[in-house]
């Protein structure tokens, strides 16, 4: 599954679509333009129709970036999970850089994930922490650390997303060997995704440096909560447990208390997000 011929080449994959603001747009593909080690494919889709705004973005960053970015352009909204697969077939590279058309890598992201997977440990994903931030990145909300190695990933993925999706990097063989991001779990499509890989096989790290500005709003605790959301975690973790993935006792522990808090009021799931990112 690894290559083992990896090299500092490597692809840079977003996915945009109408609702996102243009200047979020602007400095999200700002901060790749200026990674230590620059990409030379950058596979921007656009997850049906944008406005002037985003398609004015898209072509200031056309004439800064050259022949660098390929924009791809679908006829409708199908989803990001979707958006994603129909990019990492276009990207040139075995490696792929995850961005979101509203966060901020740190200028030396890539290049710290890159010499992970020239390291012994020949990794398939690497991801690394991340600072939330509201408004701009002075305004610094929280952080999420995760555990760093394979043994301790696989242990806390029972529970928990493993990775953190916004500063990804993995192979491209190992991702479409575990069938690459599917809408089964909808809002779970990428964690979906890590543990199939982990299942086929793949190993996984993370960084403790911070490599990634992550924005956050009110809106984004709303995404990670209500009764839908609840029934989609339920359903999710049920899936590990029927796979032998977690224990039964792991899947009633852990999940029920997450569903709980998911069908909380807005501000108290609020309040317990920033506590837990602090």
């Amino acid at each position: 599954m690894q290559n083992t011929d990896c090299n500092l080449k490597y692809s840079v994959l977003m996915s945009v679509y109408n609702k996102e603001l243009a200047a979020n747009l602007f400095d999200s593909m700002e901060s790749i333009y200026e990674q230590t080690i620059p990409t030379d494919d950058f596979v921007v889709v656009c997850d049906g129709p944008l406005n002037y705004e985003l398609d004015a973005v898209l072509e200031t960053m056309r004439e800064k970036f050259g022949s660098v970015l390929n924009i791809v352009r679908l006829e409708k909204n199908s989803g990001l999970g979707n958006a994603l697969n129909i990019g990492i077939e276009k990207c040139k590279h075995e490696l792929v850089a995850r961005m979101d058309s509203d966060d901020i890598s740190f200028k030396e992201r890539c290049e710290k994930q890159l010499k992970v997977f020239l390291s012994e440990e020949k990794p398939d994903i690497v991801s690394g922490t991340i600072i939330e931030f509201s408004g701009n990145i002075r305004n610094i909300t929280g952080k999420r650390e995760l555990p760093l190695t394979h043994e301790e990933i696989c242990n806390y993925s029972k529970k928990r997303n493993p990775f953190n999706h916004p500063a990804v990097m993995f192979r491209k063989t190992a991702v479409l060997d575990a069938g690459s991001y599917s809408e089964q779990f909808p809002l779970f499509e990428d964690y979906y995704l890590w543990i199939r890989m982990l299942c086929h096989g793949s190993r996984g790290c993370n960084i403790a440096d911070p490599i990634l500005y992550m924005r956050v709003s009110e809106d984004s605790y709303m995404r990670r909560g209500g009764k839908q959301y609840a029934k989609n975690l339920l359903a999710f973790h049920s899936w590990l447990s029927t796979i032998g993935w977690t224990k039964k006792s792991e899947y009633i522990l852990g999940t029920f208390p997450h569903a709980a808090l998911c069908i909380m009021p807005n501000k108290v799931r609020a309040a317990v997000y920033k506590a837990i990112h602090k």
